[in-house]
Protein backbone atom coordinates (compact mmCIF):
# COMPACT_ATOMS: atom_id res chain seq x y z
CA UNK A 1 0.00 0.00 0.00
CA UNK A 2 1.13 3.55 -0.64
CA UNK A 3 1.00 6.35 1.94
CA UNK A 4 -2.56 7.44 1.09
CA UNK A 5 -3.88 3.89 1.11
CA UNK A 6 -2.32 3.25 4.51
CA UNK A 7 -3.81 6.45 5.91
CA UNK A 8 -7.24 5.66 4.44
CA UNK A 9 -7.13 2.25 6.08
CA UNK A 10 -6.23 3.76 9.46
CA UNK A 11 -9.03 6.32 9.16
CA UNK A 12 -11.57 3.63 8.23
CA UNK A 13 -10.64 1.59 11.30
CA UNK A 14 -10.70 4.68 13.53
CA UNK A 15 -14.09 5.65 12.14
CA UNK A 16 -15.36 2.13 12.77
CA UNK A 17 -14.15 2.30 16.38
CA UNK A 18 -15.68 5.76 16.89
CA UNK A 19 -19.08 4.55 15.66
CA UNK A 20 -19.02 1.11 17.31
CA UNK A 21 -18.06 2.45 20.74
CA UNK A 22 -19.88 5.81 20.49
CA UNK A 23 -16.68 7.73 21.15
CA UNK A 24 -17.99 11.15 20.19
CA UNK A 25 -21.18 13.05 19.55
CA UNK A 26 -22.01 16.47 18.24
CA UNK A 27 -20.32 19.35 20.03
CA UNK A 28 -17.55 17.39 21.76
CA UNK A 29 -14.27 19.11 22.49
CA UNK A 30 -11.43 16.60 22.61
CA UNK A 31 -8.07 16.97 24.31
CA UNK A 32 -5.47 14.75 22.62
CA UNK A 33 -2.55 13.44 24.66
CA UNK A 34 0.29 14.18 22.21
CA UNK A 35 3.29 12.42 23.76
CA UNK A 36 5.56 12.97 20.77
CA UNK A 37 5.53 9.30 19.78
CA UNK A 38 4.34 7.95 16.45
CA UNK A 39 0.98 6.75 17.79
CA UNK A 40 -0.20 10.09 19.14
CA UNK A 41 1.03 11.99 16.07
CA UNK A 42 -0.87 9.66 13.76
CA UNK A 43 -3.92 10.07 16.02
CA UNK A 44 -3.71 13.84 15.47
CA UNK A 45 -3.68 13.38 11.70
CA UNK A 46 -6.62 10.96 11.91
CA UNK A 47 -8.71 13.32 14.03
CA UNK A 48 -7.85 16.18 11.69
CA UNK A 49 -9.16 14.11 8.77
CA UNK A 50 -12.28 12.91 10.59
CA UNK A 51 -13.10 16.45 11.71
CA UNK A 52 -13.34 17.45 8.05
CA UNK A 53 -14.99 14.28 6.74
CA UNK A 54 -17.20 12.92 9.53
CA UNK A 55 -20.88 13.90 9.81
CA UNK A 56 -20.39 14.65 13.53
CA UNK A 57 -18.99 18.05 14.49
CA UNK A 58 -16.23 18.12 17.10
CA UNK A 59 -13.14 20.10 18.01
CA UNK A 60 -9.75 18.89 19.21
CA UNK A 61 -6.68 20.39 20.83
CA UNK A 62 -3.36 18.77 21.69
CA UNK A 63 -1.40 18.65 24.94
CA UNK A 64 2.13 17.40 25.54
CA UNK A 65 3.39 16.41 28.98
CA UNK A 66 6.88 17.74 29.73
CA UNK A 67 8.37 15.67 32.60
CA UNK A 68 11.37 17.95 33.00
CA UNK A 69 13.96 15.30 32.12
CA UNK A 70 17.29 16.42 30.69
CA UNK A 71 17.32 16.47 26.87
CA UNK A 72 13.52 16.32 26.73
CA UNK A 73 11.94 19.24 24.89
CA UNK A 74 8.56 20.07 23.42
CA UNK A 75 9.66 22.82 21.04
CA UNK A 76 9.72 20.71 17.89
CA UNK A 77 6.37 19.13 18.74
CA UNK A 78 4.85 22.59 19.19
CA UNK A 79 6.34 23.70 15.86
CA UNK A 80 4.88 20.66 14.06
CA UNK A 81 1.46 21.47 15.51
CA UNK A 82 1.72 25.09 14.38
CA UNK A 83 2.61 23.95 10.86
CA UNK A 84 -0.58 21.90 10.74
CA UNK A 85 -2.79 24.51 12.37
CA UNK A 86 -3.36 22.50 15.55
CA UNK A 87 -3.86 24.19 18.91
CA UNK A 88 -1.18 22.88 21.26
CA UNK A 89 -0.54 23.15 25.00
CA UNK A 90 2.27 21.97 27.27
CA UNK A 91 1.80 20.71 30.82
CA UNK A 92 4.95 20.53 32.95
CA UNK A 93 6.10 18.71 36.04
CA UNK A 94 9.51 18.39 37.65
CA UNK A 95 9.50 14.59 37.59
CA UNK A 96 13.19 14.17 38.60
CA UNK A 97 12.51 15.97 41.89
CA UNK A 98 9.20 14.17 42.47
CA UNK A 99 10.73 10.74 41.78
CA UNK A 100 13.53 11.46 44.24
CA UNK A 101 11.15 12.83 46.87
CA UNK A 102 8.77 9.87 46.59
CA UNK A 103 11.61 7.30 46.34
CA UNK A 104 10.18 5.90 43.09
CA UNK A 105 13.53 5.37 41.40
CA UNK A 106 12.83 1.66 40.90
CA UNK A 107 9.39 2.19 39.30
CA UNK A 108 9.24 5.78 37.99
CA UNK A 109 6.98 4.93 35.05
CA UNK A 110 4.05 4.08 37.33
CA UNK A 111 4.31 7.41 39.14
CA UNK A 112 4.88 9.39 35.94
CA UNK A 113 1.87 7.79 34.24
CA UNK A 114 -0.39 8.58 37.18
CA UNK A 115 0.71 12.20 37.45
CA UNK A 116 0.63 12.72 33.68
CA UNK A 117 -2.97 11.53 33.51
CA UNK A 118 -3.89 13.83 36.39
CA UNK A 119 -2.34 16.85 34.66
CA UNK A 120 -4.20 16.03 31.44
CA UNK A 121 -7.48 15.74 33.35
CA UNK A 122 -6.86 19.15 34.88
CA UNK A 123 -6.05 20.73 31.53
CA UNK A 124 -9.11 19.14 29.94
CA UNK A 125 -11.29 20.79 32.58
CA UNK A 126 -9.49 24.11 32.13
CA UNK A 127 -9.97 24.04 28.34
CA UNK A 128 -13.57 22.83 28.45
CA UNK A 129 -12.76 19.43 26.93
CA UNK A 130 -15.18 16.60 27.71
CA UNK A 131 -13.10 13.91 25.97
CA UNK A 132 -9.46 12.85 26.38
CA UNK A 133 -8.13 10.96 23.35
CA UNK A 134 -5.13 8.67 23.83
CA UNK A 135 -3.04 6.97 21.15
CA UNK A 136 -3.14 3.34 22.29
CA UNK A 137 -3.75 0.94 19.40
CA UNK A 138 -4.86 -2.66 18.83
CA UNK A 139 -1.47 -4.11 19.83
CA UNK A 140 -1.61 -2.24 23.15
CA UNK A 141 -5.06 -3.64 23.85
CA UNK A 142 -4.06 -7.20 22.96
CA UNK A 143 -0.84 -7.00 25.00
CA UNK A 144 -2.73 -5.63 28.02
CA UNK A 145 -5.14 -8.54 27.74
CA UNK A 146 -2.32 -11.09 27.62
CA UNK A 147 -0.59 -9.43 30.58
CA UNK A 148 -3.77 -9.45 32.63
CA UNK A 149 -4.61 -13.09 31.91
CA UNK A 150 -1.08 -14.38 32.44
CA UNK A 151 -0.59 -12.39 35.64
CA UNK A 152 -3.89 -13.58 37.10
CA UNK A 153 -5.47 -10.14 37.10
CA UNK A 154 -8.65 -11.14 35.28
CA UNK A 155 -10.09 -11.07 31.78
CA UNK A 156 -9.64 -7.38 31.14
CA UNK A 157 -7.79 -4.91 28.95
CA UNK A 158 -7.69 -1.24 27.90
CA UNK A 159 -11.24 -0.26 26.98
CA UNK A 160 -11.87 1.83 23.84
CA UNK A 161 -14.03 4.13 25.98
CA UNK A 162 -13.61 4.71 29.71
CA UNK A 163 -16.26 6.62 31.60
CA UNK A 164 -15.01 9.17 34.14
CA UNK A 165 -14.40 7.90 37.66
CA UNK A 166 -14.82 11.35 39.18
CA UNK A 167 -17.14 14.24 38.39
CA UNK A 168 -15.46 16.73 36.12
CA UNK A 169 -13.09 14.23 34.53
CA UNK A 170 -13.29 13.71 30.76
CA UNK A 171 -14.37 10.50 29.04
CA UNK A 172 -11.22 8.70 27.85
CA UNK A 173 -11.38 7.48 24.25
CA UNK A 174 -8.93 5.44 22.15
CA UNK A 175 -9.79 6.04 18.48
CA UNK A 176 -6.94 3.77 17.27
CA UNK A 177 -8.26 0.79 19.26
CA UNK A 178 -8.81 -1.30 16.11
CA UNK A 179 -5.63 -0.20 14.29
CA UNK A 180 -2.60 -2.57 14.30
CA UNK A 181 0.66 -0.93 15.36
CA UNK A 182 2.44 -1.89 12.12
CA UNK A 183 -0.06 0.13 10.09
CA UNK A 184 0.61 3.15 12.30
CA UNK A 185 4.38 2.67 12.05
CA UNK A 186 4.20 2.40 8.25
CA UNK A 187 2.31 5.68 7.96
CA UNK A 188 4.35 7.49 10.61
CA UNK A 189 7.54 6.64 8.71
CA UNK A 190 6.33 8.83 5.82
CA UNK A 191 5.59 11.93 7.93
CA UNK A 192 9.03 13.16 9.02
CA UNK A 193 7.90 13.44 12.63
CA UNK A 194 9.86 15.48 15.18
CA UNK A 195 11.24 14.03 18.39
CA UNK A 196 10.93 15.33 21.93
CA UNK A 197 13.96 13.31 23.01
CA UNK A 198 14.38 10.00 24.81
CA UNK A 199 12.94 9.27 28.24
CA UNK A 200 15.60 8.92 30.92
CA UNK A 201 14.02 5.62 31.98
CA UNK A 202 13.70 4.10 28.51
CA UNK A 203 15.74 1.04 29.50
CA UNK A 204 13.26 0.21 32.26
CA UNK A 205 10.43 0.38 29.74
CA UNK A 206 12.29 -1.92 27.34
CA UNK A 207 12.87 -4.52 30.06
CA UNK A 208 9.41 -4.36 31.63
CA UNK A 209 6.36 -6.62 31.37
CA UNK A 210 4.81 -4.78 28.44
CA UNK A 211 7.95 -5.11 26.32
CA UNK A 212 8.21 -8.79 27.21
CA UNK A 213 4.63 -9.52 26.23
CA UNK A 214 5.11 -7.56 23.00
CA UNK A 215 7.89 -10.01 22.12
CA UNK A 216 5.59 -12.89 23.13
CA UNK A 217 2.89 -11.56 20.79
CA UNK A 218 5.41 -11.46 17.92
CA UNK A 219 6.25 -15.12 18.57
CA UNK A 220 2.56 -16.10 18.58
CA UNK A 221 2.02 -14.17 15.35
CA UNK A 222 4.41 -16.51 13.52
CA UNK A 223 1.99 -19.37 14.19
CA UNK A 224 -1.25 -17.36 14.04
CA UNK A 225 -0.87 -14.42 11.60
CA UNK A 226 -4.29 -12.94 12.48
CA UNK A 227 -3.79 -13.20 16.23
CA UNK A 228 -4.49 -9.52 16.96
CA UNK A 229 -7.85 -9.42 15.19
CA UNK A 230 -8.66 -12.89 16.58
CA UNK A 231 -8.11 -11.76 20.16
CA UNK A 232 -10.07 -8.56 19.52
CA UNK A 233 -12.96 -10.67 18.19
CA UNK A 234 -12.77 -12.93 21.23
CA UNK A 235 -12.93 -9.92 23.56
CA UNK A 236 -16.24 -9.02 21.93
CA UNK A 237 -17.61 -12.53 22.47
CA UNK A 238 -17.34 -13.40 26.16
CA UNK A 239 -19.05 -16.68 27.04
CA UNK A 240 -19.79 -16.22 30.73
CA UNK A 241 -21.14 -19.77 31.17
CA UNK A 242 -17.83 -21.20 29.99
CA UNK A 243 -15.61 -19.31 32.45
CA UNK A 244 -14.75 -20.14 36.04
Amino acid sequence: MNQQQIFNRICRLAGEAAVSYKMTSGGDRILVGLSGGKDSFVLMHVLDHLKKAAPVNFEFVAATFDPGFENFGTGRIAEYCREHGWEHHVVKLDMPSIIEEKSFGDSPCVLCSRLRRGKLYGLASELGCNRLALGQHLDDIVISFLMSVCRGQGITTMAPVVKPQKEGHPVVIRPLALVPEQLIADYAATLGLPSAGVCKYKEQLLSGDRAGFKEFLAILEKRIPDIRSNIARSLKKVEIDHLL
